[in-house]
């Protein structure tokens, strides 16, 4: 059996895992046939050394990461004129308030953890980046980010503790000993 027929014959396993990865029916079969095109363009390429399968899933694979890098991210700078609808316009008194509410719940913070929540936040950077700037390992950036969350959710009056109704997350239970 020659490369090619290799290739053939794992084109629906192919497809199966690109429906699994991008959950789209139309970016899958995109994904696949970029992987085949590359397979195809690159089969002198190929070892030999294991099984062709192997090397297509690694050519999808890495296909996918470039896409997701390639793709505009959250917060990705786009002309007003492409904007699907309108920009969002100044907000009323309500809004004005609860943006009070926050920054005085921001100050209410600990350093540490109002350092850590505006580095990601309001800094745009990822958790890995941001524990370096404030040498900080990684889980220790995103506890601190939670607990942060959680007070402002607390100081803000935006969350219930569901497990008692009318008490705020974070505020300790009255436990009789």
């Amino acid at each position: 059996m020659g490369v090619l027929d290799e290739i053939e014959a794992a084109i629906p396993a192919l497809r199966r895992y690109a429906h699994a990865l991008v959950r789209d029916g139309q970016r899958a079969d995109d994904l696949v046939q970029d992987c085949l095109e590359r397979a195809v363009a690159k089969r002198h390429a190929w070892r030999g050394d294991g099984p062709v399968q192997a090397w297509l899933f690694r050519i999808l694979i890495n296909r996918h990461r470039d896409l997701i890098r390639a793709a505009p991210r959250p917060g990705h700078l786009v002309a007003v004129e492409d904007l699907p609808h309108e920009p969002a316009t100044i907000g009323g008194q309500e809004a004005h308030l609860d943006l009070r509410d926050l920054h005085d719940a921001m100050g209410r913070l600990p350093p540490d953890q109002r350092e850590a929540l505006l580095m990601v936040v309001l800094g745009g950077r990822s958790f890995a980046q941001a524990a370096a700037i404030l040498e900080i390992p990684k889980g220790t950036l995103m506890s601190r980010i939670a607990r942060a969350r959680a007070t402002l959710r607390v100081l803000t009056g935006r969350s219930a503790d569901p497990r008692s109704p009318g008490k705020a997350a974070g505020q300790p239970r009255n436990v009789e000993t």
